[in-house]
């Protein structure tokens, strides 16, 4: 039994953490993986797996980006620490909007959206905003590389290791570093939009962060700072909730999916952020729309014809 659950578990771990960091929509996954893969386990306590497993990708980003996030690290210099503050209080600027909303409206946007045809909807939608967009930087590109080929392009022309032009010098923000507070707080109300089902809090970020004129380095790693603060918070309301609903007691099996879960999400999210940022270096996200389109697809063509077969 412990063990079954606990492979349950370890499904779930590896989709939270490919999903939470490429733009992709978990809650998209998720709504797959439990037609299939459903754990033994009391709603509520479902409710907070599904929640607090987010823990362990968090840690992922903490870890792997602790040096940049620590202002406290003694081999800083004094202007390196500001800017690690001050890259914090831009984090907190982007929290703002979706904390603010998310308090006010997630219960009333979880009756009324949590269904798979949203999902569905918004997998295919932003697909298509991901294709446009990266249709669009593309064209940029083209006419950016023909200006530094012409000299017309004057200043710093960022390049990768083997010479090529870095597609990161297109955009005017270069870096996280480079994030002021206003692009902090439009890409937070971008955050906004990720509170419907299927958006992707990633996805949605990430392409507030292009079109307030952020690279897609930069765009990403805002992405996954901005989920320390909300993704933590969350899972705490979730575990309070819980502990007052429910009370602290857990049975072994409880115990044992937690772990597991939170241990796997860590792990492959770890893979996962590797992955895109070096990803992310010499392509594009118009992939992932393809993907996005495909997987709403899915998810809406099972439903439909699940409903029909009811």
């Amino acid at each position: 039994m412990i063990a079954l659950e606990a492979l349950k578990a370890l499904l779930i771990g590896v989709v939270e953490g490919l999903t939470e960091w490429l733009p992709v929509s978990s809650t998209g996954h998720m709504i797959l993986v439990d037609e299939f893969v459903k754990l033994d386990v009391t709603p509520e306590f479902l409710a907070l797996f599904l929640v607090v497993i987010q823990i362990g990708a968090i840690m992922a980003v903490i870890i792997l980006y602790f040096s940049k996030l620590n202002p406290f690290a003694r081999t800083k210099t004094p202007d390196e620490r500001r800017s690690t503050w001050r890259l914090w209080g831009m984090v907190v600027i982007g929290c703002v909007p979706a904390a603010v909303v998310g308090i006010l409206l997630d219960d009333w946007v979880n009756t009324h959206f949590y269904h798979a045809y949203v999902v569905a909807a918004m997998l295919i939608a932003y697909g298509v905003i991901f294709i446009a967009l990266e249709r669009r930087n593309a064209r940029r590109f083209a006419a950016y590389a023909r200006g530094v080929e012409s000299g017309a392009v004057k200043g710093d022309v960022p390049r990768l290791a083997d010479g090529s032009l870095d597609p990161d010098g297109l955009f005017a923000v270069r870096t996280v570093d480079d994030i002021d507070w206003r692009t902090a707080l439009k890409i937070g109300c971008f955050q906004v939009l990720a509170i419907i089902p299927g958006t992707s809090r990633s996805g949605a970020t990430i392409i507030g962060g292009m079109l307030t004129g952020c690279s897609r380095t930069a765009a990403a790693e805002f992405t996954f700072f901005l989920a320390i603060p909300i993704m933590f918070g969350w899972g705490l309301v979730k575990i309070v909730k819980y502990i007052a609903h429910a009370g602290l007691a857990m049975d072994s099996t409880e115990i044992a999916v937690l772990v597991v879960g939170i241990v796997t999400a860590f792990l492959v999210s770890v893979v996962s952020i590797k992955f895109l940022m070096g990803y992310i270096k010499r392509n594009d996200f118009a992939p992932f729309g393809v993907y996005r389109i495909v997987v709403g697809v899915i998810v809406l063509g099972y439903f439909l014809a699940k409903g029909l077969a009811a």
